[in-house]
């Protein structure tokens, strides 16, 4: 069974109630009817009901929820709560209104900071920055959390490495050039993803151009630092570095760079030390090796929220939708 097969079985089992406020673009639609087909989670639609069936045409979405911010019945509730949140920055409950009128992306989120939604998925006409702006804003970090990151799962096709071809890799899309302390966050983040989602135990490499004191380099340190803070924040972690690539996650050749490693050539959480590097790097194993790549997925929400690529397709929202809802599963525990 391919791993999304497994990840939708898993969100059936306790199904989530997860917003689209895209409603208006129409891959969103033909997903919010393949994931309800499907029985994968519940959908909310924000916007006009008979305005969003008029323009799905086949797409039946008898089985969805609509809610109108123009007529919502919660609307004064949500204003003051938003206004509430927003106190700091001034915040009226009319300009809290306003903004929820106007904007699908900060009601959608309002929705799930209410109770009526368990998760949101938004991203296919909007970017990343519009996207987060209001879960920063609304929801906030998860207890104990200091950092949002985001990360991408891979399924690599035909490979034994990793977890059987599965991968986490952060962070490749949200923190440009974190420190050593924002780098083990990103790690410690990263490996309670691999393990909500894949039900597998982390082995997490902290990725650099030098293994084991090899090079030395500002750039070394940093990870260097960033491995050692992590190790004494989770010291049950299996987590190692600094780590090249190839010493991480084959077994050869981690046992010459790195004989003394438990996590070396074995990894399957991989930990890039800037964005640069971690966007190049899933992307190459995207492309160059057809892999599946899945997000990027937002850690360290009070509650999940995920971003799209704007080119993305209808089935790579409902992969999306399945993963959201598992990390709602897990975050309703």
């Amino acid at each position: 069974m391919a791993f999304l097969d497994k990840v939708i079985e898993v969100a059936k089992s306790n199904v989530q109630t997860i917003v689209l406020p895209e409603a208006y673009d129409l891959r969103t639609l033909e997903a919010a009817h393949k994931v309800l087909e499907k029985g994968i989670a519940n959908i909310i639609l924000v916007g006009d009901k008979a305005e969003i069936t008029a323009n799905a045409g086949e797409w039946n979405l008898e089985k969805a929820t609509f809610i109108d911010p123009k007529n919502c019945e919660k609307m004064e509730e949500m204003a003051a709560k938003l206004a509430d949140l927003r106190k700091s920055k001034g915040m009226t409950t009319d300009e809290a209104k306003d903004i929820l009128m106007k904007s699908e992306l900060f009601f959608g989120v309002m929705l799930v900071k209410m109770g009526l939604a368990n998760g949101m998925v938004a991203g296919a006409a909007n970017s990343t920055a519009n996207v987060l702006r209001p879960a920063l804003q609304i929801l906030k970090t998860a207890p104990g959390t200091k950092l949002v990151s985001a990360v991408f799962l891979m399924e690599v096709p035909n490979c034994t490495l990793g977890e059987e071809g599965i991968f986490v890799f952060g962070d490749c899309a949200l923190n440009p050039n974190p420190n050593s302390e924002e780098l083990a966050h990103i790690a410690l983040s990263s490996a309670k993803t691999f393990e909500s989602l894949v039900h597998q135990p982390a082995r997490v490499a902290m990725l650099s151009f030098s293994t084991k004191g090899s090079a030395s380099h500002a750039d070394v340190d940093k990870v260097v630092e960033a491995t050692k803070i992590a190790k004494e924040l989770a010291p049950e972690l299996a987590l190692d570095g600094e780590l090249q690539l190839d010493a991480s996650i084959i077994e050869s050749v981690g046992k010459k760079k790195a004989p003394d490693s438990k996590v070396a050539g074995t990894a399957n959480v991989l930990i890039f030390p800037d964005l640069d590097a971690g966007n190049i790097g899933y992307k190459l194993v995207q492309r160059f090796a057809g892999a599946n790549a899945y997000g990027p997925l937002c850690q360290g929400l009070a509650m999940p929220v995920n971003d799209l690529s704007r080119g993305c397709f209808a089935d790579d929202i409902v992969g999306t939708v399945a993963l959201t809802a598992l990390q709602a599963q897990m975050q309703g525990k």
